[in-house]
Parts: structure tokens; C-alpha cells; sequence
């Protein structure tokens, strides 16, 4: 294998040959000048990963850095928290682009797509690699827009820790909320970065005190400011008692050059005292959550803490953020260029590496390969690419792999780094990484991605899994799946046309992509109009969608007005028979079926029907038919009978079944549908609608105004919170109320205040709202 490499050098124009000893074997040299050959130069990108300046490394440590050194992170936070800049601050610190990019001027490398560049927003979730002091860091920049939370969702799934970034003047908002929310579901350790703090109204006390009330977490203060707003300059480092301070160099006030000074008595006799008064607390604090630390801090340094080296703190710091205890917070200004880089060293001490974190049963797995396709992006050179999150064994280039969730063998053309938009290619994919594969054709969102069958069957039986998942050939498959996302349902929808029948199937080709990139999207073909159906997330999910169309399908797509994602539900219990007889060619398919409906209303409302059976059903009757009645149910909750809308909260039993023999299953399974129908029509309807959580961050001359408007919205206010000189209006309003409220929220407040909204359930409407609804839709109102 390749034994040196004298020389590495990448400039922004062109990637330098390698010059190898004479050693190496011939593969290697190819290999390596294939690595290379791969980076698409659109960017002032300085080096490759794993090559910073002219450092010599070994091939394999820069394709498969050992494990230990690996840090798999993401960027979460509220929209425009700073996650973005913070990012592209990461990278120019790092080495990896020459030039700093700015969210406002549209050339950050995270943010590619002509959206997000345009409207200084993050859409998709963009993954970046980069080494920092011997770390291998593969951080995701996520959005935050809660239109976009799916995104969040599941790169969350795979990362091993996050930076959770806050803006220092706002403390935890609407959207931080549900990020958090979702980092616990998943388990994952966190920093907290507390940043803008050069902004006008920043408190780094209102921003602590924040993340303990609101968040219920205990935050480590391992960093203090040093001023505030237009006063902040740098900050202090508690653990070591130094200051650090960003100083121009010859004119140049990009962040690079900072100095760290101990804090002496005789220069800062104030931030010493300040300091270590912090560092005191944060012992103590650290002591009460490891028992390990509280041993030698008792055994040793009980008389005085100044004498406790941080070499002794930062182990412990480690063990209590990976072990969710509480969470460090470090404080700087990601658009100043103050405090970035002991984020990144925070990053690389105190979050985990992938192998401190592992799913219990991967140990069935040995050394087999077990991937998680999280993310899929289509490129129209390469086809889909799906990036996949390696937890154990390796995966190369050429081979091929099995699709445990769509029963599949798929073949991998290719293995590619991920630098934003470009990307660089790699001979194999070592446990613990994440990278980008070609080839996958049929892999989705949530996938679980196997060497082979017999591998997945081989980890069931190490378990002594008696269970098992049913192909179409009706073997028994392992059924060992990493867990997906969960995907919410869709809150807005409206009709999408092409501009001529003609360019129908490349509209559908588009929506097919789209819906495999994101599984938050959701179409479907009205069957009384043969519209097409666009469901979405909000009112800038779907321009986006449509937007993304347009400009890299080239279809000139027509829109239809938005419309409300209503359900239907009923009041009370009905029963229905209906009977089914058709007779096809020579044979006769004659089904009875009686069934009833009630109300179910669970503690999560879903549209996911709850069946039933009655006693005097046969069971050999069941085992032959279950799938076709449930298919039936299934179908026939699609559609309510009032408007159209599916149907929730109902449990159906089913009564009595008589067949025909030979009767199909798909009559079956029509027959039951048509039943449900009818006992749905039968019974008291009622219509629900999206119930939204709102939160308006307004100043206190437009409370009043902002109030008034959203008891006219059918507005229900919960509390009215203070935040810095601004009130924080936290209410619920229905959806469809809320149709273009960012306009006149706007016009309200004179451009200051800011909302977000997120789906909270389904609430039932009033017969008044209710039969005006139903006139609307007849076309009599």
C-alpha cells in the first residue's frame, strides 16, 4: 500500500499532481490520482479532506480516519438563528474555502440551490466534510424553517451530536422548541452556541436562563462574554481562565488571528473574579452529575479548586454532555468572526464519536455491512444519489447490496465525499462515516441497506428472532431495520397542472423525484376530476416545490388556489350489509359482508383505521382474506362522505362475512370498502380542522393591534410572554384562518413582528363554520 505522499497541494484553480514515492504499488497511484481527479472546481476550495496545508498523511487515513477520530454533527436551530453563517465560519477556519461567504449576498457553500440563495433561507439539509486538528468532522446544516422540520428530522436520525445555535438577543424560540424536541427523541448530545451576540439587545444572562426554563436542561457555562451588542469583543474561557480576543492583522478582520492571555490580577481583576466564580459553580455542577469527578474533586482539590487542572475538567465535561446530563454553552458571534474556532474544538472534545453510540442490535451484525439511506438527492448526470450513514462493516464501490425495507438487491456504481454540491470519489466507506452512493435506483428515505439477504436472515438468527418479514414470495426475510423518520401529515394542498398533455409524463417524472428526495411531499390523482394533487408542509413548501419544477425540470407548471387538509370523523355508531355479486367469464364471486362503525378517539388522533373482528368470524376465513378486508378499509377511509377528506378517530368491526368459494380477493376487498362507505354515510359527519400552535414575537406598540386581528382569526390566546423589550404571543389558531397572515402581520406591525406556526391536531369545527364550509365547496356560498 502506499507508503508516503511527499507532496498535496490543491489551489483554487487546479488540483497539482501527486508526486509518489516509487514504492507504490501502480493501483495506488491510480487510486489516489482518481481521488483527486474528482473535484469539481466551482469554489475557491484550499484543500481536500484529510490534507490541510501540506501535511502527510496516509491514504487510508484520509479516505477511513479511525473511528475514535470521527465527529458526525448538525447545524439545528430557529430560522435565522445564524446556522447557515455559523457553517460556511466552520469552513473557512478549517481550511476549506479561501474566501467567507455571507447568507445576504447568496454564495455560502451550504446553501447551493437558486431558492435558498435568493430567499436567505435554508430548503435542504447539505452535508459538508472537513478535518479539524486530526478530527474528521461530517457536519449537516439543517433548516429551520418549520415548513421544512422533516429535514431536520432525519438527518438527526443519523448524526451522533448537534450544535443547537441561539440567537443571544431572542434565547429559545418557537422552532428551537421542536428541534430540541426532536434531538431527545433520537437521543443525541448537544452544544449550545450562543450566538449574535454583537446584536443590539443580546443577554447572554436572558439567553441561559432561556435554554433552563424552556429547554428543562442543565446548561454548562464553559465560556462568558466579554461585553455585550456593540461592546462584545471576545470572550473567557472558564475552564482555563483565559481571555480570548480577536485582533485584526495587517487590516485583516477575517476571525484567523486571536490571541489567548491569562487573566491576571493586576490587568483584569473584575473578569478574574467573574471567572472564577464560574469555574467554581461549574465544578460543583459537574461534580453533583459524575460520580467519577466527584471522587477526585473530593479526594484532591476539596480545599481549593484553582488547583484542579482543566486537563482533569475536560474529560469529565465529556462524559456528562455524551451521557445527556446537561449541556456545555459557548457564546461568540459566527457573523463577526468571534468564537468559532472553540466551537470547533468544543465539538471535537466534548460530542461523541460514532462508536460510543450504537444501536442495540448491531451486535448481531458482527462485521457485516448495516447502512441507513437518510437523505435522497437527484442529480441529472448521476441519477439519484442517496446519502447513507455507515454503522457497521464497509461499503465499496461495485458491489452489490440488499434493500431490507423494498426487498431488493441494488448494485453501488460509485462512493463520493460530500463537499455541498461537489463532491469527491472514495474506494471504500469504513463504519462510523457518512458519504454519498451512486446507483442506488429504488432506495428511499428511511431504507435499510444490507450486504446481502442472507446476512440480514444470519443477524435475526444470532438473535434468536423467531419473527420475521414476508416478501413476495412468501419467505421469511430478516426483518432487522434501522428506524426511519416519522413522517407528518400534510396541512396544505392544491391542483398542479402542465402546460399542454404533452409534457404530463415529464410533470409526473418530476413529482416522482421530488417525492423520493422528500417524503414530507404528497401526490395524489384526484379520482373524480383526474387533477393532479400537490400536499405539502405550508404555503412555501409548495412554491418551493413548484419553483424546483420549473427550474430544473423545465416544465412551466399551473398552480391551483391552496386548500385546507381537513378530516372527516362521525358522532356516532352505524351498521351497513352490502353484497357484492359479479359472475366473470365461468366463475361466480358472490360476498356479503355486515359491519359497523363507531367513534375511537385515541390519545393521538391518526388516519390509520382501528379493525376489529366479531367472534363468530372463522379464523382459516381471516387468515386467507385478512389482507384483502384490510386493504378495503384502508381504501374506503381515504375518502370521507362529506367532503372528500380522510377519515380519522372511527374503529370498524366486522360483523359477518359470507363468501362465494372462489370469490377473489379483490371483490373482497371492494365489497368491504363499498360497506364502509355506506355505514360512514349513515352515521352524524363532522369535519375537523388543522389546529395550528402560533407564536408572534411582536414589540410592545403592536400588541394591541396583533391581538385584534387574531381574536377576528378565531384565535385562541394562551399566554403573552416577555422577551427582552418584545412580547411573545403564544396562542392556537385554525389553518385556515392563518392564508397569507405574513402579509398582513407585515402591514400590522410595520415590517417588525415575526411568527411561526406549527401543526398541533385536529379540531372539530362548529356547525356554523362547518355548513359554510360545505356551501363553499358546492358552490353556493
Amino acid at each position: 500500500m502506499l507508503t508516503k505522499i511527499r507532496k498535496f497541494i490543491v489551489t483554487h484553480q487546479k488540483v497539482s499532481s501527486l508526486h509518489l514515492d516509487h514504492m507504490c504499488s501502480c493501483r495506488s497511484r491510480v487510486l489516489l490520482k482518481g481521488l483527486i481527479s474528482r473535484v469539481f472546481l466551482g469554489r475557491n476550495y484550499n484543500s481536500l479532506p484529510g490534507i490541510i496545508e501540506n501535511d502527510v498523511k496516509s491514504l487510508r487515513s484520509i479516505i477511513n480516519p479511525p473511528i475514535s477520530k470521527i465527529r458526525n454533527i448538525g447545524i439545528m436551530a430557529h430560522i435565522d438563528a445564524g446556522k447557515t453563517t455559523t457553517t460556511e465560519r466552520i469552513l473557512y477556519y478549517s481550511g476549506y474555502i479561501r474566501s467567507l461567504g455571507d447568507v445576504d449576498d447568496g454564495d455560502t457553500v451550504t446553501d447551493f440551490m437558486a431558492q435558498e440563495r435568493e430567499r436567505g433561507i435554508t430548503i435542504q439539509s447539505a452535508a459538508v466534510t472537513f478535518d479539524w486538528k486530526g478530527y474528521r468532522v461530517n457536519l449537516i446544516d439543517t433548516p429551520g424553517h418549520v415548513d421544512f422540520t422533516l429535514e431536520v428530522e432525519r438527518c438527526l436520525r443519523v448524526l451522533d451530536g448537534a450544535v443547537a445555535v441561539f440567537d443571544a438577543s431572542a434565547g429559545v424560540e418557537a422552532q428551537t422548541l421542536t428541534v430540541w424536541r426532536q434531538a431527545d427523541k433520537h437521543s443525541v448530545p448537544r452544544i449550545c452556541f450562543l450566538n449574535k451576540m454583537d446584536k443590539t439587545g443580546a443577554s447572554f444572562n436572558y439567553a441561559i436562563e432561556s435554554i433552563r426554563e424552556k429547554l428543562k436542561t442543565k446548561p454548562l457555562l464553559l465560556q462568558l462574554p466579554i461585553g455585550e451588542a456593540k461592546a462584545f469583543k471576545g470572550l473567557v474561557d472558564i475552564v482555563t481562565k483565559e481571555k480570548v480576543i480577536w485582533n485584526p492583522v495587517s487590516n485583516s478582520n477575517d476571525g484567523k488571528h486571536f490571541v489567548r492571555e491569562p487573566l491576571t490580577e493586576i490587568n483584569d481583576p473584575e473578569l478574574l473574579k467573574e471567572a472564577t466564580e464560574a469555574r467554581n459553580a461549574l465544578i460543583e455542577q459537574i461534580a453533583d452529575l459524575d460520580d467519577e469527578f466527584a471522587d477526585l474533586v473530593l479526594g484532591e482539590f476539596i480545599e481549593n479548586f484553582d488547583l484542579l487542572p482543566s486537563e482533569k475538567l475536560y474529560p469529565a465535561i465529556r462524559r456528562v454532555t455524551v451521557a445527556q446530563k446537561a449541556v456545555p454553552v459557548l457564546c461568540g458571534s459566527a457573523l463577526k468572526n468571534k468564537g468559532i474556532q472553540p466551537l470547533l474544538d468544543a465539538i471535537t472534545m466534548y460530542l461523541p464519536s460514532p462508536d460510543e453510540r450504537s444501536d442495540e442490535f448491531l451486535q448481531w451484525y458482527k462485521d457485516d455491512l448495516c447502512a441507513l439511506a437518510f437523505k435522497v438527492l437527484h442529480d441529472k448526470q448521476r441519477g439519484p444519489l442517496v446519502f447513507v450513514r455507515v454503522y457497521s462493516g464497509t461499503m465499496k464501490p461495485q458491489s452489490a447490496v440488499h434493500n431490507i425495507n423494498g426487498n431488493c438487491t441494488e448494485r453501488i456504481s460509485r462512493l463520493l465525499l460530500p463537499f455541498a454540491d461537489q463532491h469527491i470519489e472514495i474506494p471504500s466507506l469504513t463504519a462510523g462515516n457518512i458519504a454519498l452512493t451512486v446507483g442506488l435506483k429504488q432506495t428511499s428515505t428511511g431504507d435499510t441497506i444490507v450486504s446481502s439477504k442472507a446476512s440480514a436472515l444470519a443477524a435475526t438468527r444470532r438473535a434468536g428472532k423467531n419473527e420475521g418479514k414476508m416478501d413476495r414470495k412468501n419467505t421469511e426475510t430478516g426483518s432487522f431495520l434501522l428506524a426511519g423518520v416519522e413522517i407528518p401529515e400534510p396541512v396544505f394542498f392544491c391542483t398542479i397542472e402542465p402546460p399542454s398533455v404533452a409534457k404530463q409524463p415529464e410533470l409526473d417524472r418530476a413529482l416522482n423525484c421530488l417525492q423520493r428526495e422528500d417524503p414530507s411531499l404528497k401526490v395524489r390523482l384526484d379520482p373524480d376530476s383526474g387533477q393532479t394533487i400537490l400536499c405539502g408542509m405550508g404555503e412555501l413548501h409548495i412554491e418551493i416545490i413548484n419553483d424546483r419544477i420549473k427550474r430544473e425540470y423545465g416544465v412551466e407548471t399551473f398552480l391551483g388556489p391552496l386548500q385546507i387538509a381537513y378530516r372527516e370523523t362521525i358522532l356516532n355508531s352505524s351498521r351497513a350489509t352490502d353484497t357484492l355479486d359479479r359472475t366473470l367469464g365461468e366463475k361466480r364471486h358472490l360476498v356479503t359482508v355486515e359491519l359497523e362503525v363507531r367513534p375511537f378517539v385515541k390519545e393521538k388522533s391518526e388516519v390509520t383505521p382501528i379493525i376489529e373482528y366479531a367472534e363468530n368470524i372463522k379464523e382459516e376465513l381471516l387468515q386467507e382474506f385478512r389482507e384483502a378486508i384490510e386493504n378495503g378499509i384502508h381504501s374506503a377511509y381515504l375518502q370521507g362522505p362529506l367532503l372528500g377528506f380522510p377519515v380519522q378517530d372511527v374503529a370498524v368491526t366486522l360483523c359477518s362475512l359470507t363468501l362465494h368459494p372462489g370469490t377473489s380477493t379483490t371483490m373482497v376487498s371492494a365489497c368491504v370498502s363499498r360497506c364502509v362507505q355506506k355505514a360512514l354515510k349513515k352515521a352524524d359527519k363532522q369535519v375537523l380542522e388543522p389546529l395550528m400552535n402560533l407564536e408572534v414575537t411582536v414589540t410592545g406598540d403592536y400588541l394591541s393591534s396583533v391581538l385584534a386581528d387574531l381574536a377576528q382569526r378565531r384565535g385562541s390566546i394562551q399566554e403573552i410572554q416577555s422577551r427582552q423589550d418584545n412580547r411573545v404571543v403564544v396562542g392556537s389558531v385554525p389553518l385556515a384562518e392563518m392564508m397569507g397572515y405574513s402579509t398582513v402581520l407585515r402591514t400590522l406591525s410595520s415590517g417588525t413582528a415575526t411568527f411561526a406556526l406549527e401543526l398541533s391536531t385536529y379540531q372539530a369545527m362548529n356547525l356554523q363554520d362547518q355548513n359554510a364550509l360545505l356551501n363553499q365547496r358546492r358552490g353556493l356560498a
